[in-house]
């Protein structure tokens, strides 16, 4: 099995729909550094399990200087931005969403092991 994960900065900001009282609810910014796993038991005809340009089209390229909410179709908190990568990136199995330096969420494919 052949594993890979490439981190990449996204700058953007979001409101959050929340059914609670919190400063989030209001327009603010992150610099997220998301982490982005994959895993093929094979390569690709050149080497790869994916290219790590391939990636950063499309996680960084839809989000970066973006307002989230404009474009993402869900409440987009880290957890259902992790999801999101998840169910966007071929051979993706598990992505990490860091908003700030203590607040990570992390989504794993049902059945897949945590490798890194």
């Amino acid at each position: 099995m052949y594993y890979l994960k490439k981190t990449i900065e996204v700058a953007g900001c979001h409101h959050l729909d929340l059914t609670y009282s919190s400063k989030c609810t209001g327009l603010h910014g992150h610099n997220w550094l998301i982490t982005v796993y994959c895993k093929a038991k094979e390569l690709d005809a050149n080497g790869m399990v994916i290219d790590f340009a391939r990636l950063k089209e499309l996680v960084k390229e839809p989000l970066d200087h973006k307002n989230l909410n404009d474009v993402l179709d869900f409440n987009p908190t880290a957890e259902n931005i992790a999801r999101w990568i998840v169910d966007r990136v071929p051979l993706c199995y598990r992505a990490d969403v860091q908003e700030s330096l203590n607040n990570t969420a992390v989504y794993i494919k049902d059945g897949e092991a945590d490798i890194f």
